[in-house]
């Protein structure tokens, strides 16, 4: 394990679904579920297409983070957003959450511990927020293929609170790691 890579920003939550989430002091993190009391927490799907193609799929976006250096990226654009505007549970900074290979664990705070399943594909709910936040969120690598910034999921290993100013720790998987992908 790395020492701590960077800090969680803010803590969020959302009882209902939609793109937005209120900061809380503090989220607690429920092992195999996801954030406590937010919409998106369960053993299954919770996301609305993913319910519609098939309710019984596993959830693998029990947490959704991202990084508080897309917020100073999109201002630099016009966009003006806070913590939790893009419906993130966690937002961090000086952690490359979008190089991260999946299965990477973050450690936040005391206990819990989160496993990278992959990236948020951005929506069109993003410009509701903001008009052209969508295509903001979207960039293209060096041979064309798409760039998804607006965060990663994660899954819930081991339960515990987090709050702002917590530390972030990441132990990264053994062998080959794999690119992450839209999940």
């Amino acid at each position: 394990m790395s020492p701590p890579a960077g800090t969680v920003i803010a803590v969020s939550r959302g009882q209902r679904h939609g793109v937005s989430k209120t900061n809380q002091p503090a989220v607690r993190l429920a092992a195999g579920l996801g954030v406590e009391g937010d919409a998106h927490a369960g053993v299954t799907v919770k996301h609305r297409s993913g319910v519609a193609r098939d309710p019984t799929q596993p959830n693998l976006r029990q947490v959704h983070l991202i990084q508080a250096e897309l917020f100073d990226e999109l201002a630099t654009a016009g966009f003006t957003l806070a913590p939790g505007a893009m419906g993130e549970n966690i937002t961090t900074r000086d952690v490359d959450l979008l190089g991260l290979p999946a299965g990477a664990l973050l450690r936040l705070g005391a206990s819990a511990v989160v496993e990278v399943t992959g990236l948020r594909n951005p929506c069109t709910q993003l410009d509701g927020i903001q008009p052209g936040l969508m295509q903001a969120c979207l960039g293209r690598g060096p041979g064309g293929e798409p760039v998804r910034k607006a965060g990663v999921m994660g899954v819930v290993i081991t339960g515990g609170e987090v709050h702002p100013g917590d530390a972030i720790m990441i132990e990264l998987p053994a062998g080959p790691h794999t690119p992450l992908k839209p999940v």
